[in-house]
């Protein structure tokens, strides 16, 4: 049986036990609270932190392969330009998509108050915990200072240091090293970049081994959540549920479906069907840099995307490139406004557009990634942050949506640029 086929069986088994074991025993059962936290908690959680181990190697020597593969720094500026505006138009699309929603559907305004403040008090205490991480996160610079600081390291070995590494600072180093590698005599790096494209190849091995592990650990994710919250969160939060995965659902099967077919020259229903792993993968794990491995395999072996392009494209994209993320900021921000009664004008929202597009450009690929710029985008508004408080309990569920949506951003984008480079797709492999 194919991964993608275990992958799912494994998604199926998870939610359906784990509404059934909340249906009987309720969210709040102790025997529930003791299976989650010391048995598929634990199990999930060791998947994703084998997934995120590999990352870091694999990004910095994928983009140095990459970069180095392309070999002309014009090229590779033409590469990147290509990309970046690309990405920049589908993420400006997918935030309107989330606005319209927000204003037609109103979520906010359909939710009981009552069970609004419940909730909040409910999830209070990690909020508090959120804004205060918010606020310590604040700095005075200058706008261009900030960018300055958030694209260029003083130190990478520093960023490769932190429990979540930033992958900005990194892909940044990562790029230099193999634009210098492009402009030294080869005999003098042919030994540097042997030895790298040797990292390269062993980290996706070790992927390779854990992704057999996936299926358990997905089921052991999927029980967690639905366990704990089963269908009376997700009944409460309904409006907002629907708004973003109508959101996400236009935007994957309208806007990427047509960016394939015209600007990839791929049939729609082929490129999802190559990529199902990839979907699969992460959805499970909520994570675009924990897919980042299985992303570049397919999109070589399965979409004919050549491998000097995808690894600079996809690497690129796990962290700059997130149409999901953006979409569902945008969604929160109106949707948490709507709750307090502030309305925003026009050029309010606009202002959260711009905020969402820029954010989800330096949003870490990690679970829940988005939230610490949400907050800082409810204190700009003048909307208090604590009712973040309110979507916590299924942000992790649409968080498994988006980032599904955010890869396939990703690969559409390596599809393009690969076809704009004169390259032939969906190849099979010989």
């Amino acid at each position: 049986m194919q991964l993608h086929s275990r992958i799912f069986i494994g998604l199926l088994i998870g939610l359906a036990s784990g509404l059934a074991v909340n249906a009987l025993l309720g969210g709040q059962h102790r025997a529930v609270e003791w299976l989650t936290r010391h048995l598929t908690d634990p199990i999930g959680q060791i998947f994703l932190r084998l997934l995120l181990m590999v990352v870091v190697p694999l990004v910095v020597s994928s983009l140095i392969v990459g970069v180095a593969g392309i070999g002309d720094v014009r090229k590779l500026g033409r590469i990147g330009l290509k990309a970046f505006a690309y990405c920049l138009v589908i993420s400006g699309i997918s935030v309107l998509i989330g606005l319209i929603l927000a204003n037609v559907i109103q979520p906010g305004k359909r939710m009981d108050p009552a069970i609004a403040q419940q909730m909040q008090q409910r999830y209070g205490t990690d909020a508090s915990k959120r804004v205060d991480e918010a606020k310590a996160t604040r700095v005075s610079d200058s706008p261009l200072m900030q960018v300055v600081k958030t694209l260029a390291p003083s130190n990478p070995f520093a960023a490769i240091a932190a429990e979540t590494p930033n992958m900005l600072h990194l892909m940044f180093f990562a790029v230099a090293i193999g634009v210098a590698i492009t402009l030294v005599p080869s005999e003098k790096s042919a030994a540097l970049l042997s030895g790298i494209d040797g990292l390269y190849a062993v980290s996706v091995k070790i992927i390779d081994l854990v992704m057999q592990f996936a299926p358990v650990a997905v089921a052991c994710l999927l029980f967690s959540n639905m366990a704990r919250f089963g269908l009376d969160l997700l009944q409460a939060l309904g409006w907002f549920i629907v708004t973003v995965l109508l959101g996400l659902s236009l935007h994957m099967f309208g806007v990427y479906s047509l960016a394939v077919r015209l600007m990839s020259g791929i049939s729609p229903r082929e490129f999802f069907r190559r990529i199902r792993t990839v979907m699969m993968t992460a959805f499970s794990t909520s994570s675009s840099n924990a897919t980042l491995p299985t992303t570049l395999r397919v999109s070589e072996e399965n979409l004919g995307v050549p491998r000097e392009i995808g690894n600079f494209v996809l690497t690129l994209g796990a962290t700059a490139n997130q149409n999901g993320t953006a979409l569902y900021e945008g969604v929160t921000v109106l949707f948490l406004a709507q709750l307090a009664g502030v309305d925003l004008s026009f050029g309010q929202q606009l202002m959260v557009a711009y905020l969402a597009i820029l954010g989800s450009i330096g949003t870490a690929g990690i679970p829940s990634g988005s939230i610490p710029f949400i907050l800082l985008v409810l204190v700009t508004i003048n909307v208090n942050p604590a009712l973040i408080a309110i979507i916590l309990g299924v942000d992790r569920i649409l968080d498994m949506c988006r980032t599904a949506l955010n890869v396939t951003g990703d690969l559409t984008a390596a599809t393009y640029v690969a076809r704009s480079e004169g390259h032939r797709l969906l190849e099979e492999k010989r």
